[in-house]
Formats: C-alpha cells, sequence, structure tokens
C-alpha cells in the first residue's frame, strides 16, 4: 500500500543514487521541512553501515558493528518485506554521518478488522546533536507514516528515563512489557498458572 500524501518528499539526486530501504515518498514533504538546513532526511541505505549506523545504534544498546555483507545481508531481509520495515535516517550535509535514526515496524493483525500496527523502535540521537529536537523529528515523521500505512495504533517500548520525551511526544502509558531473552536458561518448574 502505497501512501497518498499530498506532500510527499521527493527523492533528490543523491538518494536517487542510494539504494533505499523504501520509497522516500512515504515520508511526509513536512518532516523535511522541519530540518535546519545542514540535515537532511531520508530512509535507510544499504551503505548506511559506512555512515556510523552503529555508533548511533550502540547509544541505545549493546549494538557491535557487523560487517559489511551481514549489514547488506540484513538489509535486503527488510528490503525484502514492502511495507512493513521503515527506519528512517537523518544525515548531516557536512559529514555524510548519521546523526539520528528511527524505525517503525507495521505488523498486519487478524484482529480490528484485520488492522495494523505501528511499533516505533531504535530511536537514536548522536550526542553530538541533542537538544535540536531530532529525537522529537523522528518520532513524528515515523508516526506519519504509520498514519499512511493505515495503522489504528502506534506503541513503543521504553525505559522510565524516556516516559517525559515520549509523553511530549504524544504518548502514553499503557500496559506492561515482558521480555524472556533465549539466552537465558530455561526455566525448569512449571510456570505460574494463568487464565490463558
Amino acid at each position: 500500500m502505497q501512501p497518498s500524501l499530498p506532500h510527499a518528499l521527493e527523492m533528490t539526486q543523491d538518494q536517487r543514487e542510494l539504494d533505499l530501504l523504501f520509497d522516500p515518498s512515504f515520508i511526509p514533504e513536512s518532516a523535511r521541512q522541519q530540518l535546519d538546513a545542514d540535515l537532511t532526511i531520508r530512509p535507510l541505505a544499504s551503505t548506511d553501515h559506512s555512515r556510523g549506523h552503529f555508533d548511533l545504534l550502540s547509544i541505545l544498546t549493546i549494538a557491535p558493528p557487523v560487517s559489511p555483507i551481514v549489514y547488506a545481508k540484513t538489509f535486503r531481509n527488510l528490503q525484502s518485506c514492502p511495507n512493513t520495515y521503515f527506519t528512517v535516517v537523518i544525515v548531516s550535509k557536512q559529514t555524510d554521518q548519521l546523526v539520528a535514526c528511527g524505525s517503525i515496524i507495521v505488523e498486519r493483525k487478524f484482529t480490528r478488522a484485520a488492522g495494523m500496527i505501528g511499533h516505533i523502535e531504535d530511536i537514536a540521537v548522536s550526542k553530538s546533536m541533542q537538544g535540536r529536537k531530532l529525537g522529537l523529528k523522528i518520532i513524528n515523521t515515523l508516526e506519519g507514516i504509520g498514519r499512511a500505512m493505515g495503522c489504528y495504533k502506534i506503541i513503543l517500548d521504553c525505559n522510565k528515563e524516556n516516559i517525559p520525551f515520549y509523553e511530549k511526544c504524544g504518548f502514553k502509558h499503557k500496559e506492561y512489557q515482558m521480555v524472556r531473552y533465549m539466552e537465558d536458561p530455561p526455566v525448569d518448574h512449571p510456570p505460574t498458572p494463568s487464565k490463558l
């Protein structure tokens, strides 16, 4: 499904030369207009491994760099699922390095009349760019993509310290997150009974 955005972002010459994760027309024109002149916004490119993508991701979590071959393979896997993975990056025009990034993953559901949910992930802003509201601009862009795709809600997980930021972005606290890491040892006792 291609969004019907009246002011969709036009591809620049530089973007035409890049192998992008998705069509830039998914990015609202307003996203580019909100940026300072020294920055540009676009979809993730297959060559962003060399533009500091892992430097940004390491701000969030353990993100050891992978080889360019593994990066390209992962990029191709994401790209092979059209209208699902939307990673947006903000790039410094001066250095051609990524200074902010974030993703929205569109999940198709059987519930809600076969509705769609957007999952926001991996919002990161370079320490040198913090204070310029790039995180907010990434969130607004991802929300615009989610709306254009027809998502009935957009959700995200964050740590407690980031709750005030996401509240300023219009999100509200709802329910709880649970996690089970696969490297954890198996549970050797029966789980607590539940109503499920």
